[in-house]
């Protein structure tokens, strides 16, 4: 099964981290196109590689998946082995939801705190909607703790699954503006940072040379 997965720039594409840490924390190999937004040429080369053209997009054997959840979906499916949904039918319908929640909510927290890698330190105000989204990821991840945190592997629902990818953004997010967790929301996001995946996306994002001001706020 050969496979291609087409992102944007590693420092900013919170939907690209999404697809690209969930094949490799899966082990699933690929190859990786990196075309990099907001440049004169982006949106036709994305065009051409998806019909949304948006990033991140999956080859796999001559079919082409677009959105993060339909490629977490997808690669579920075509590598049952992996276990990309928990077993438990109850659990897997819990990653499910958190999953799918935030796939379609937290739109205050998207525009006020965008995913910026190589920013550290950065203050943005917190005006009420922005402090109703942290209050629910903060839940969750607690949430998710207290029913799972006695299971090895130290992912939201022990081992790694599509939730932890979906969530992903969001800590570095949290990192890059200095958001403080209580200690019962903050397992998740110290086991994150472990991934030796993820430590290599955060090398490539300070790499990076291309810079979109619309997504440098804070200061």
């Amino acid at each position: 099964m050969t496979s291609k997965l087409i992102i944007g720039n590693k420092n900013y594409s919170s939907w690209s981290l999404r697809a690209w840490l969930l094949l490799k924390e899966a082990g699933i190999e690929f190859d990786e196109e990196r075309i990099p937004l907001d440049l004169a040429d982006s949106a036709q080369k994305i065009r051409a590689a998806s019909p949304a053209g948006c990033v991140p997009v999956l080859k796999l054997d001559g079919a082409t998946v677009w959105d993060s959840l339909a490629i977490a979906e997808t690669v579920a499916e075509r590598w049952p082995e992996k276990q990309l949904w928990p077993a438990d039918p109850e659990m897997r319908a819990h990653a499910r939801s958190i999953s799918a929640e935030m796939h379609s909510s937290f739109g205050t927290l998207r525009s006020c705190m965008p995913m910026n890698c190589r920013a550290m330190g950065r203050k943005v105000a917190i005006p009420d909607e922005l402090g109703e989204d942290i209050d629910r990821i903060i839940a969750i991840w607690a949430e998710c703790h207290r029913k799972y945190g006695d299971m090895d592997g130290g992912w939201l629902f022990g081992d790694f699954c599509v939730a932890d990818a979906m969530f992903a953004p969001v800590v570095l997010r949290f990192r890059t503006y200095g958001i403080n967790l209580p200690e019962s929301a903050g397992f998740y996001p110290h086991r994150l940072l472990e991934s030796e995946a993820l430590q290599e996306w955060l090398a490539a994002a300070e790499s990076e040379t291309e810079v979109i001001e619309r997504e440098e706020i804070g200061q």
